[in-house]
């Protein structure tokens, strides 16, 4: 659990030092020229800053303090502007390193390491579909996302390498040596906790207030979700003395159904519960009644 907060801070240096600022304006630089450009240098800017962080929340909140502006000086519609940082920001539960992940392999007892690998793909995958979906609403209608202005090749590439090039650094360094073997989770957090903050203090973005936010910031959700996790763990302790959860795999087991059939069940509950209640403690309070289905 010691790699929780460190992937917490990190994005929370990322967010105070404006790297996310700098990630968001090389796509916008590639990207902003098209047609749904903002929006479609959006959703893989939060893509790629859930690839350094492993939380949704500093993905969104950045990606809403510096791109809605940009969407709204462009007339961008409002709720295509909105739903993309939404959607984006979520990208960061996938892409690894991700603290549900984490939180998930403490749970049922899987390695960490084989989640994030799993997580790779079906993220790229979202990635895509959601840059194929906005590129297809704005080519219909183009008044919802108006091309913006055309960078040259030259600001393209030196955009590409301010912003881009310091993520892909840190990622390669922090989960490429989790993936080799050489990092377990917790020293590939400290590893990309340390070098997200170097990377900060080289550029002179970081400030002493910004510093002393971050860490603020990072102890407070990692106190909610150290909680939630104590919570949790009393909730599925229940669960396992009052057998509903085997009961309820029994029953599951039993049904004339296809097994895609009962995992598209599961998904409509989540979906329903999604509405109401937090990510990290929908899936903390239903681990116990849904993995052993």
């Amino acid at each position: 659990l010691t790699t929780v907060p460190l992937f917490i801070f990190m994005g929370q240096i990322i967010f105070n030092a404006d790297i996310g600022r700098d990630l968001y304006y090389a796509a916008y630089r590639w990207l902003g020229h098209r047609r749904g450009g903002l929006v479609l240098a959006t959703v893989p800017a939060c893509a790629l800053f859930g690839a350094i962080t492993g939380v949704p929340t500093p993905a969104a909140v950045t990606m809403g303090k510096v791109a809605l502006p940009e969407m709204k000086k462009y007339n961008y519609d409002t709720s295509l502007a909105t739903a993309s940082v939404a959607a984006g920001g979520v990208l960061g539960v996938l892409i690894p390193p991700s603290v549900i992940f984490i939180i998930y392999g403490m749970a049922t007892e899987q390695s960490v390491g084989k989640l994030f690998i799993a997580g790779i793909l079906p993220g790229i995958l979202l990635m895509l579909l959601y840059t194929g979906v906005i590129y297809l609403v704005t080519s219909r209608k183009p008044h919802l996302g108006p091309a913006g202005p055309k960078a040259s090749w030259q600001e393209r590439f030196v955009a590409l390498r301010g912003g881009l090039g310091e993520v892909l650094v840190i990622f390669t360094i922090s989960m490429g040596g989790l993936f080799a073997g050489y990092f377990t989770p917790t020293e590939a957090g400290a590893v990309g906790a340390a070098g997200v903050l170097g990377v900060a203090l080289l550029k002179r973005s970081l400030s002493w207030e910004g510093f002393m936010n971050s860490l603020k910031d990072a102890t407070r959700t990692t106190a909610m979700i150290m909680l939630l996790i104590a919570g949790a763990m009393i909730f599925g302790r229940l669960m396992a003395i009052s057998r509903v959860p085997f009961e309820l795999a029994q029953w599951a087991g039993s049904l004339p159904l296809p097994p895609f059939a009962v995992m598209g069940v599961i998904l409509l509950i989540y979906l329903i519960l999604g509405c109401f209640i937090d990510a990290l403690a929908m899936i903390l309070l239903t681990i116990p009644i849904f993995y052993p289905i």
